[in-house]
């Protein structure tokens, strides 16, 4: 009978399990182009969403594209981990980036929010597979200590998406024509060809040896999971509109509990092939990091997303300048992540990152809760700063952990638990901040054009309007209907931009202290999570790559061991 052909001899591990220098390189070459892929979505998006979202009219509903593609792709996510566990994860990562090409392809063709987010949805389903293949291969073939001397590759790899995103996604929000295309949907269809790339490249580079082992698929726990999940998380995003306590809303709170009881009986039932196993939360560091993970993933995806909103609204600069903006928070994660994984290589200690990263991302959104529509930027690009440094000190030293603390054969389940709930809080999180931010800025303008009416120049800026709008706010305040501008401005924000400085300001103040609540819950969620993390014990790192442990416990039985 023939023997499938293996993978090439330059890629192939040593008798131990072990890859050298050489061969991990090889194989990150197709990780960093997959990884480069779904950073690269990330920045494009986070900085044309608000150009997206004024040309499609839906603004206020911005959250149902965010919150589509974060449901999704949250949802796959365990189960490609535990997929790839299974089965090997070249074929899955190939999967994962060809759904998320075709998904792209489909966002640029959207006519409106509620379309868009449902070709969201479908390029999250890829997205899903991403990040979290990539960390798991990482943690299969690299010991947890020898990481931080391949963390260089990959912070290099996130920050060009992230200084590239940014300067593409503001090139083409800025046009409204490219091509005869609507300038946004080269947004999306800039990944196409990068995705083209990117399965070529994996295809010739990823060999990783891979232990196949039977076990049933937990589809029950998958469908529960999104009973769960979906009605949860659209009453989190529509709650303000229905009311908290409206018929709508109580139906979704009865069917998402009904499937998180359903989920916790399925994954008793399916044990270790469950999609997330639940001995896994006997393990002290585990449960601790799986709770930081949620924590920490509202603060940052919640607090996060607000800020090239504030930039462009409050400050009006453009969706490039933007970008440009929050390049000192990507310094500030770049440089902890660095800095912590050379430290913990060096000396094993990790326990006290996280820790330190919370408490330091706290008082940064603390502070920004104090930030105001006339607050300096260097001020504001300092605090985020801070804010970066401290999600530095926090993502990879939590991973870390939970790979260290889990049997090897469960490190897939591991990486994508940590990815998993990172996406739940950051959905959530997005979910009811947008959702503060939307309820709140109506009453904020009005608060601050009540509060600027008896101003000088405000009231000569009436009397003399520069632009049609200018007249436009004048007539609505005096006849007392300016309550239509307030419900057009979350509708179609560059309406403040039209406005002459003096008129625009109450409406950039109101905005403003709408985000303050928002960074003020965002810093209390991170407090929380500070106080969680202390009560995480000592971690001793793993020596070995999972790749060898699993290959150690094999050797006795010696199954026929699959190429993928």
């Amino acid at each position: 009978m023939s023997t499938p052909p293996g993978p090439p001899a330059s890629t192939a591990p040593s008798e131990s399990g072990e890859y050298t220098h050489a061969q991990i390189l090889t194989i990150i070459t197709g990780l960093m182009m997959g990884m480069f892929l779904g950073a690269l979505d990330q920045t494009i998006v986070s900085t044309a969403i608000r150009t997206i979202a004024d040309d499609l009219n839906g603004l206020s509903v911005q959250a149902w594209v965010t919150t589509a593609y974060l449901i999704t792709s949250t949802i796959a996510t365990p189960i490609y981990g535990k997929l790839g566990d299974l089965y090997g994860r070249k074929k899955l990562f190939m999967f994962a980036i060809s759904v998320f090409i075709a998904g792209s392809a489909l966002c640029s063709f959207a006519t409106s929010m509620y379309m868009l987010a449902v070709f969201r949805a479908i390029q999250g389903i890829g997205a899903g597979g991403l990040f979290t293949l990539v960390l798991a291969i990482i943690g299969d073939i690299v010991p947890p200590r020898e990481r931080a001397r391949y963390t260089g590759y990959f912070m290099a790899t996130f920050g060009t998406s992230s200084l590239l995103g940014p300067v593409i996604g503001g090139f083409f929000a800025s046009h409204a024509v490219i091509l005869g295309v609507t300038g946004w949907r080269w947004v999306f269809l800039v990944n196409v060809p990068i995705g083209i790339a990117a399965l070529f490249v994996v295809y010739r580079t990823l060999h990783v040896h891979h232990h196949r082992r039977e076990a049933r698929i937990d589809w029950g726990g998958a469908a529960a999971l999104i009973v769960a999940l979906v009605p949860l998380l659209t009453v989190a995003e529509q709650g303000r509109q229905w009311g908290w306590g409206s018929p709508r809303s109580l139906t979704c709170y009865v069917i998402g509990v009904i499937g998180l009881g359903a989920f916790y009986a399925v994954e008793r039932v399916m044990g270790d092939d469950a999609m997330i196993p639940l001995r896994m939360f006997r393990i002290r560091p585990v449960a601790v990091g799986i709770g930081a993970n949620v924590i920490t993933g509202m603060a940052m995806f919640g607090g996060i997303m607000l800020l090239p909103l504030y930039m462009q609204i409050v400050h009006g600069a453009t969706p490039m300048e933007s970008g440009f903006l929050m390049l000192p928070m990507v310094v500030g994660m770049m440089s902890a992540s660095i800095s912590s994984g050379q430290v913990i290589s060096r000396t094993g200690r990790i326990r006290g990152f996280p820790i330190f990263g919370s408490a330091l991302a706290a008082f940064a959104l603390l502070a920004m809760g104090t930030i105001s529509a006339d607050t300096h930027l260097a001020f504001v690009m300092f605090l985020m700063f801070l804010l970066g440094f401290g999600l530095g000190n926090c993502m990879q030293p939590l991973l870390l952990i939970l790979q260290s603390a889990v049997p090897p054969r469960d490190i897939g389940v591991a990486t994508a638990s940590a990815t998993f709930f990172r996406q739940i809080g950051g959905t959530l999180g997005v979910a009811v901040f947008l959702s503060i931010l939307f309820g709140q800025v109506g009453g904020n303008i009005a608060n601050a054009l009540h509060d600027q009416a008896e101003q000088p120049a405000f009231q000569q800026a009436l009397a003399h309007p520069a632009t049609p709008l200018d007249r436009e706010l004048a007539v609505s305040l005096q006849s007392g209907g300016h309550r239509g501008l307030l419900s057009q401005v979350t509708d179609d924000s560059s309406f403040i931009q039209k406005l002459s400085p003096v008129l625009a300001h109450p409406f950039k103040s109101g905005f403003a202290a709408s985000m303050d609540t928002v960074f003020l819950c965002a810093g209390a969620l991170s407090v929380v999570a500070f106080l969680i993390l202390l009560l995480m014990p000592k971690v001793e790192l793993r020596a070995t790559s999972a790749s060898a442990a699993v290959r150690s416990e094999a050797a006795p039985t010696a199954p026929v061991a699959d190429q993928v």
